[in-house]
């Protein structure tokens, strides 16, 4: 079988699907090779996750480890849900088929995205490079030089 029983059980019965319209952050993340779209929303009080939904446009790999992701998070601190990985998420569900990792690694940067909003939108201070997954321009902009621009 290509899916384990806990993918198949969280792609037919996702948990906590919708939207958020009182969400105290947002996350919204995409893959344009595959076309996978997850939007996470948080409910924060006191530091913890109370409430979390999601809406995923993909396969259903991307469901399932959106669904798997909330439930992951739920009830659980901001520092806890930041140090979800793909990795977790991918075990959680027994497992995914190689071609489908991408898929948990969107997971778990919907999360760190819609943490991220939460921490602008209440002007909590951050490290970027903790939102980072090492292949974008936010946490390499220090690593130009100074002067790179006068040559």
């Amino acid at each position: 079988m290509l899916y384990s029983e806990k993918v198949m059980d969280h792609f037919q019965h996702p948990r906590n699907v919708g939207k958020m319209d009182d969400a105290d952050g947002i996350g919204e993340v995409g893959n344009a090779v595959c076309g996978d779209i997850m939007k996470m929303y948080i409910k924060v009080r006191d530091g913890i996750i109370v409430d979390v939904k999601f809406n995923t446009f993909g396969c259903g790999s991307a469901i399932a480890t959106s669904s798997m992701a909330t439930e992951m998070i739920k009830g659980k601190s901001i520092d806890e849900a930041l140090a979800l990985s793909n990795k977790a998420v991918v075990e959680a569900l027994d497992g995914l088929p190689a071609h489908k990792i991408h898929c948990s690694v969107l997971a778990e940067e919907a999360v760190k995205a819609a943490v991220k909003d939460y921490y602008d939108k209440h002007g909590i201070a951050y490290d970027p490079e903790q939102f980072c997954s090492g292949d974008c321009a936010c946490c390499h902009a220090h690593d130009v030089p100074a002067d790179a621009d006068q040559k």
